[in-house]
C-alpha cells in the first residue's frame, strides 16, 4: 500500500508540501543571485522607460497629451476586416471614459512616476513582491490596450518575482526591511514545536512524581 505522507501544522491543517525545485526557486537563499540578475534587467526596463518619459515634455507639462494620443489610438476602430487593437469592450469603455474625463492630465504622471518607482524598487531589492505587482499591473493594462512589445516578458518575469518576494531581494534591502517587519527571515532564536513542549512538560511531571514517591 502506497503511504502518502502529510504535513500537518500546529492547528491541525494539512500542508501540501512543494516541490525541490520550488523551495529552492521561491525560498532558498541561494537562489537570490538568480533573481537579482531577473530583478535588475527588468528594474532597468522599466526605470530606462520612466527615465525617458521624465524628459519628454508630452509626458511632464501636464497636458496629458501622450498618454492621451495613446488612449485615442487603443479605442479607435477601424474599418472591416482590419481589427480594433483592444479585444475587450469592458476595457476600450474605461479607456474612453478616462479619456472623455481628461484623465491624461494627471495619469501621465502616475505612469511616469510608477514606472520610474518599479525600476528603482526592483534594482534596489525594495519590497520586490510589491514592485513586481505594481509592473505587472502596467504590464496587463498596456497588453489589455493592445500593446505587446517586450509587455509579455517583462509579465511573466514579474510573476515570478511576486512568487520569489522571499528570496528575491534578499541581495538588496529587502534583506534588512522584511525582517524588521517579523517576515520572512526573523526567527526566534529558541523556538519549540508544541509536540516538543509537550514530551518536556511530562518529563518533568513524571520526574516530579518521581521524587515523591521516593520520598515515600
Amino acid at each position: 500500500m502506497v503511504q502518502i505522507a502529510r504535513n500537518i501544522n500546529g492547528r491541525g491543517e494539512v500542508l501540501i508540501p512543494g516541490s525541490p525545485l520550488s523551495r529552492f526557486l521561491f525560498r532558498n537563499r541561494a537562489a537570490s543571485w538568480l533573481w537579482l540578475l531577473v530583478r535588475v534587467w527588468v528594474g532597468w526596463k522599466w526605470l530606462s522607460a520612466g527615465w525617458g518619459k521624465l524628459n519628454n515634455p508630452d509626458w511632464m507639462d501636464g497636458s496629458g497629451q501622450a498618454i492621451t494620443s495613446f488612449w485615442q489610438r487603443a479605442v479607435a476602430i477601424p474599418e472591416p476586416p482590419a481589427r480594433p487593437p483592444i479585444t475587450y469592450g469592458w476595457y476600450r469603455d474605461f479607456l474612453q471614459f478616462l479619456i472623455d474625463t481628461g484623465s491624461g492630465e494627471w495619469f501621465s504622471y502616475v505612469i511616469v512616476f510608477g514606472e520610474l518607482a518599479v525600476g528603482l524598487g526592483l534594482i534596489l531589492g525594495v519590497f520586490v513582491g510589491l514592485a513586481a505587482a505594481g509592473g505587472l499591473t502596467m504590464n496587463l493594462s498596456y497588453m489589455l490596450a493592445g500593446s505587446a512589445s517586450t509587455n509579455p516578458i517583462l509579465a511573466i518575469l514579474a510573476i515570478l518575482l511576486i512568487l520569489a518576494w522571499r528570496n528575491a531581494g534578499y541581495l538588496g534591502l529587502d534583506r534588512y526591511l522584511l525582517p524588521t517587519l517579523g517576515t520572512p527571515w526573523w526567527r526566534p532564536r529558541r523556538t519549540r514545536s508544541r509536540a516538543v513542549e509537550n514530551s518536556v512538560n511530562e518529563s518533568r511531571v513524571a520526574g516530579a512524581a518521581g521524587s515523591t514517591g521516593e520520598a515515600r
